[in-house]
């Protein structure tokens, strides 16, 4: 029977008790992960540290770990992978900020890497958290993952950067300012920006966990449909939002003339597809059960955060 969607105002705006110690958890193996501020080069490790560990939702982490606990597995072997999604998406949000990209100054509620160690040091610590997640990734043999099991998640989480995802997302979001996209265009480059590191991410966590292809493939439904949605409420954030709630520049998107769910299909219809995403996340797991419980927790999330 299909689960019934919160109230954007309710408790679901918050993520619960177990994921607190899921961020912990994720915050540690972070600061493990990162080269230490003190060492050579200094100013590039310094940046590197400063792009990843100034707060953040840490959504595609605590994916990663809802995925595997979907599928029974709570060890070290979901550390690696919820590292290097996580290192990709800081990595992808300091060259978004760039002044060649979207030219932001804010992002959660700090300057942005650029503004502070200037933008060649921006792309270069950018260019070494991104070479950082496939080196983590490509130990994760040392955690009991199998060898086909690693290269198959070094090669999910390779196409989730490239072309065929936030690289070439990111190319049809500097080509679409100005123009009117229809809503099948519009998912579209969402689903490569901003949907494919969530669809990473979920994937990731159910290979470490050692799923079934029929696993996989719900997983992945799942990653896709919460991806959209994701992106869909960031648009509606964008424009009911403000700056000091969000910790970015609320209404950028509007003021840089860039097609938004709300823009081309109404505040109303962006509403309603945002619950019908969500609700096709959770018919997807619905067949994982009580195991799904986190996964459940975060499509809903997702869907009524307030930042």
């Amino acid at each position: 029977m299909p689960q019934t969607l919160p109230n954007p105002s309710s408790p679901s705006s918050e993520l619960g008790a177990p994921f607190k110690a899921l961020i912990a958890r994720a915050e540690e193996a972070l600061v493990r992960s990162l080269p230490p501020a003190d060492t050579t080069p200094v100013e590039l490790h310094q940046a590197m540290r400063y792009a990843v560990l100034g707060g953040g939702k840490r959504l595609r982490p605590l994916l990663v770990y809802a995925a595997g606990h979907a599928l029974g597995e709570t060890g070290s072997s979901l550390d690696a992978p919820a590292v290097a999604v996580e290192l990709i998406h800081a990595y992808s949000l300091v060259h978004d900020d760039l002044p060649a990209m979207d030219d932001d100054a804010l992002r959660r509620g700090r300057p942005t890497c650029h503004i502070v160690f200037g933008e060649a040091m921006a792309i270069l610590a950018g260019d070494a958290l991104q070479a950082l997640a496939f080196e983590l990734l490509a130990h994760d043999v040392d955690a009991g993952v199998s060898p086909v099991r690693c290269v198959e998640m070094l090669r999910v989480l390779g196409r989730a950067c490239g072309a065929d995802g936030m690289a070439g997302g990111q190319a049809l979001d500097l080509a679409a300012v100005g123009r009117k996209l229809t809503l099948a265009e519009l998912e579209f480059m969402h689903a490569c920006k901003t949907g494919a590191l969530i669809r990473a991410a979920v994937q990731l966590g159910g290979l470490a966990a050692g799923a079934s292809a029929d696993e996989l493939a719900a997983l992945d439904r799942y990653g896709h449909a919460v991806g959209l949605a994701f992106q869909v409420r960031d648009d509606i954030l964008d424009v009911e939002g403000e700056s000091a709630v969000l910790g970015k520049t609320a209404g950028k998107d509007a003021a840089a003339d860039k097609p938004t769910f709300p823009s081309i299909i109404g505040m109303d219809a962006s509403r309603k597809h945002l619950a019908h995403l969500t609700q096709e996340a959770l018919d997807a797991v619905a067949p994982f059960g009580e195991r799904g419980a986190l996964l459940v927790e975060l499509a809903l999330y997702a869907a009524a955060r307030l930042k």
